[in-house]
């Protein structure tokens, strides 16, 4: 009995224990760090437990889900869109989702990653086909932009949070392809020739720019020299006009204070008379006064008649007029008249006069 009793105690010691562990690793749960604990006691909702160990209750009476809060890439998969210009495109994109509440993860939604991914697509769809062909090979970053702040509206009661949409690749229609290189080189070449025409026209202003300023420098240049040639020859001729000014005043000058007589003039007159008759010319024109001239020429006669001995001319000191002869009346003559009044004689001009207006 004794044997028996301890055997049996034994077995029971030794069931207790296996209970005892096998309860243990019903009741304890590790939580790693990026992921939260979903407690649930008899179906219900009890609480959520962060990263670490956790007891629960074992034998179904507590259970406990996991949820995974690391940002995950849902692959949206190629689809064909209609554009608003009806071509057909091929789309894919990626979704970049991170949980934000467990709860309304597990709840909310059955699955979220092909929820996800399906209302992606659908809003995909949607958006590349309000654009053009070109606005949406051009506007990839708007697509993006308007695609994530749709799906992040709509998957925000999912408690979960789209932080990025990013679109792989639009590839068009093969035909559509070959006419896009077609124009874009067309579009090249077409810039290509605007640039040339430009650098020809930009050369060919700069290259008239370039001969009208020399041109101006030039006819600039030019005046310049005129002008100081100009000022040269007015000074030359101001001062040759003041020298010879001057030689004429001191001339002047000596003239009357030397006081020349008649004789003086007369010889200086002759002297330039012969200077002008030595001249080579046939034809000599001198504008004179031919009154001053008689004068003269009266002046040099008596002058020479002096040097000669015949005495004082008329007009000189110390000359004696002859005396008129005397003539009878004759028939035709008054006889109330003196007899010693002298008649005039076209021989014997008025004897007042002054020699050079003798005649």
């Amino acid at each position: 009995m004794g044997g028996q009793a301890v055997a049996a105690l034994g077995i029971f010691f030794v069931g207790f224990i296996v209970f005892i562990v096998f309860a243990a690793a019903l009741m304890i749960r590790i939580i790693k760090p990026y992921e939260r604990g979903i407690v649930e006691r008899l179906g219900k909702y009890q609480k959520t437990v962060e990263s670490g160990m956790t007891v629960i209750l074992p034998f179904g009476i507590d259970s406990i889900q996991k949820v995974d809060m690391r940002e995950m890439v849902l692959d949206v998969p190629p689809q064909e869109v209609i554009t608003k210009d009806n071509v057909v495109v091929t789309v894919d994109a990626v979704v970049y989702t991170e949980v934000t509440d467990p709860v309304r993860v597990k709840y909310n939604v059955e699955n979220f990653y092909l929820a996800t991914i399906k209302l992606a697509q659908t809003n995909l769809r949607n958006v590349v086909g309000d654009m053009s062909l070109d606005e949406s090979l051009t506007s990839r970053e708007n697509i993006n932009v308007k695609l994530r702040n749709i799906l992040d509206e709509a998957t925000d009661k999912w408690g979960v949070r789209v932080t990025r949409v990013e679109l792989q690749r639009i590839e068009p229609p093969a035909d559509v392809t070959i006419s896009m290189h077609r124009q874009m080189k067309a579009e090249r070449e077409r810039r290509a020739m605007i640039l040339e025409a430009d650098g020809m026209r930009e050369s060919a202003i700069k290259k008239s720019e370039g001969i009208k300023q020399s041109q101006i420098l030039e006819a600039e240049g030019k005046s310049q020299a005129i002008r100081i040639r100009a000022d040269a020859d007015q000074y030359e001729k101001l001062t040759v006009a003041i020298g010879e000014a001057q030689a004429i005043e001191t001339v002047f000058g000596a003239i009357h204070n030397g006081d020349p007589t008649d004789d003086l003039i007369a010889i200086k007159y002759l002297e330039a008379l012969q200077g002008i008759a030595n001249g080579q010319a046939t034809k000599i024109f001198m504008p004179l006064d031919s009154t001053a001239l008689m004068g003269s020429l009266g002046t040099m006669a008596e002058l020479f008649k002096d040097r000669m001995g015949q005495g004082p001319t008329r007009g000189h000191k110390g000359y004696k007029p002859p005396a008129a002869p005397s003539v009878k009346p004759g028939p035709g003559v008054p006889q109330d008249k003196p007899a010693d009044t002298p008649i005039f004689d076209p021989q014997y001009p008025d004897l007042n006069l002054p020699p050079d207006q003798l005649a």
